[in-house]
């Protein structure tokens, strides 16, 4: 018998321990869908937390050694709902990460491109020992890639990010849901028994799930004494909009008024959002700050949620006020983008559409046939969508 490896015996401890793991797991896994759907239907972050919830719940009963096999049909839904989590793990952190995200038809295809390869894996159909190797090492490979892309999409929204509380929690959930996955990758990728035994192994990814889990349930049953929970965001903000800091309305402002006032000169007075490759801590520095009380009175005094955002807030009304001008009318579109201070015209063209659904040449071209009806209606559509 191998070291740490147990024979599947009913009266083994063992086994006791993890079974009970995996129910604690699958009941709080449950608890949290049921909060998300309850309290935060209208954010798409909030929705892809259910179902990453729901899919964890799930993989804690397949990959259950006892768990009958071959799959009845019934266990190929939760099967499914298993296999293709890593899929929605990356979508919540793109939604949870990015005020900006939308999530798209191919996002649906590739969910369930992994669930029919899954199928194939699980049922045998394919009667071919290697084609069967190959789905199982492309789906390790495909769950280990979505990984990586949801920890370099908290990586690269980090900097820009104003909301003090998820800034400090959005790399120890992604890194700790990223390090689950990875392991479970990892295990796929070198143990594929042919007859699945409790071990120690199982024991401790089931307890590093629950730790996980736990964590995760503690912070939303405490959201509503902190302003709000990281794991449900606020419902989705578009780009360039500001968006309220907290839920929590009851919380003394801690703005300092005078600080407020400077940073609104500098922006629209002195147009320092103007200046090239203008980071937060550049203007925190021109502002005579630390870069968190900058982001604090960004994000509570403003209510914006992103660095980002807000400087586009005020380089598109530049370009606005540009663009309708006669006098620049033959202005390219590139160099008034340049001027405000954007680095190219791909960004500038995409916040410009966001903010105003309009892109900037249909924006001048409205404005210069004297339709300011027509501009001031697509203005209220783009706003309120």
């Amino acid at each position: 018998m191998a070291f740490g490896v147990f024979p599947i015996v009913g009266t083994n401890g063992l086994m006791s321990v993890d079974l009970g793991l995996r129910g604690a797991v699958v009941a709080l896994c449950l608890l949290i869908a049921a909060l998300a759907l309850r309290d935060r239907r209208d954010s798409t972050a909030a929705l892809l937390g259910a179902a990453l919830a729901i899919g964890a719940a799930a993989s804690m009963i397949c990959s259950t050694p006892t768990f009958p096999r071959p799959f009845a049909w019934w266990g190929l839904l939760l099967l499914a709902l298993s296999s293709a989590n890593c899929v929605v793990f990356w979508l919540w952190a793109r939604a949870a990460f990015d005020d900006d995200f939308v999530p798209r038809f191919w996002h649906g295809v590739l969910w369930a491109a992994v669930v029919v390869a899954q199928w194939l894996d699980a049922s045998g159909i394919t009667r071919s020992a290697a084609l069967e190797l190959a789905i199982e090492r492309t789906l390790s490979f495909t769950s280990l890639g979505l990984t990586l892309l949801a920890v370099a999409q908290a990586l690269v929204t980090w900097p820009a990010d104003l909301m003090q509380g998820r800034r400090g929690l959005r790399l120890v959930v992604l890194i700790g849901a990223s390090a689950q996955i990875v392991l479970n990758s990892y295990l796929s990728f070198l143990q594929q028994p042919s007859n699945p035994t409790f071990s120690m192994t199982s024991v401790a990814n089931v307890l590093a799930l629950f730790v996980l889990v736990g964590l995760s349930a503690w912070n939303l049953l405490e959201a509503g004494t902190r302003g709000g929970s990281i794991l449900l965001p606020a419902t989705n903000v578009r780009f360039g909009a500001p968006a309220k800091a907290s839920d929590d309305q009851s919380k003394p402002a801690t703005i300092e008024p005078a600080l407020l006032r400077r940073l609104e000169q500098l922006m629209t007075v002195e147009r320092i959002y103007r200046r090239e490759r203008l980071t937060i801590g550049l203007l925190s520095a021109e502002l005579g700050v630390p870069d968190y009380r900058l982001r604090q009175l960004i994000n509570e005094g403003l209510g914006y949620r992103n660095f980002n955002a807000f400087l586009n807030h005020y380089r598109i009304g530049e370009a606005k006020a540009a663009l309708v001008d006669p006098e620049q009318v033959e202005v390219p579109v590139l160099t008034i983008a340049m001027d405000t201070g954007f680095q190219s015209i791909g960004p500038f063209n995409r916040a410009f559409k966001a903010a105003t659904n309009l892109t900037p040449t249909e924006f001048r071209r409205l404005a210069m046939a004297g339709n300011a009806a027509p501009v001031n209606d697509r203005l209220k559509i783009g706003q309120s969508s």
